[in-house]
């Protein structure tokens, strides 16, 4: 018992730090960001990496031993939606993860990025869209738990 309720706690807790981290990039981001702001979106992305990966993992573990049960949740469409939007959010996350990556040699040398605005804009539609589909995950969950 205790252990199911700690992997809930924790899956939880990894949602709530992926959305919080990934707010922090949305609220950072900007055409010309100083070397501060810069380090944010690399340590915010990585924080969020890591807690989507705990997210996952606790996600995993509940399905397989701590939730209502293997056949439960693949006998529910609802089920697959929700790994569906989670596969999606991680997808949408890639260009910026991998765009703030390539950052982090110049910022070492202590100079930021320089951005041009159309980058920028599409940063911000992927975050925005990884926002969006986070917020639907737990409305998918909510109704997955209730058996609908």
């Amino acid at each position: 018992m205790w252990i199911s309720a700690t992997v809930a706690y924790i899956h939880y807790l990894s949602f709530m730090v992926a959305f919080g981290a990934l707010v922090t990039e949305a609220l950072t981001l900007k055409k010309d960001p100083n070397l501060e702001e810069s380090w944010r979106l690399v340590i915010a992305d990585a924080v969020y990496g890591l807690s989507a990966t705990a997210v996952l993992v606790t996600g995993i573990l509940r399905v397989m031993y701590f939730g209502k049960g293997t056949d439960y949740y693949l006998s529910h469409h609802i089920f697959f939606a929700k790994v569906g939007l989670f596969i999606v959010v991680g997808l949408l996350s890639l260009y910026p993860t991998f765009s703030f990556l390539m950052w982090i040699k110049a910022l070492r040398d202590r100079q930021a990025p320089v951005l041009e605005e159309g980058k920028v804009s599409v940063l911000r539609w992927l975050i925005r869209g990884e926002l969006v589909g986070l917020a639907l995950i737990p409305f998918t969950a909510a109704l997955l738990a209730r058996g609908l």
